[in-house]
């Protein structure tokens, strides 16, 4: 009965392990993913407002 209560406890410990190494990829993947977005709009912003000008130039 002892290595059963043992061997339940070392899987749930195991699973939980698992789920919050996941939770952590996840949120760094998701951190990862908002920086390059900010990077892309930036270079779209930066793209628009010189061709703006170039309009108004031209």
């Amino acid at each position: 009965m002892n290595s059963s209560i043992v061997l339940v406890s070392a899987v749930l410990a195991s699973l939980a392990v698992g789920v919050v190494f996941a939770y952590g990829v996840c949120i760094a993947m998701f951190s990862i993913f908002r920086i390059h977005a900010r990077q892309v709009a930036a270079v779209r912003l930066a793209r628009s407002v010189v061709a703006q000008t170039q309009v108004v130039e031209g």
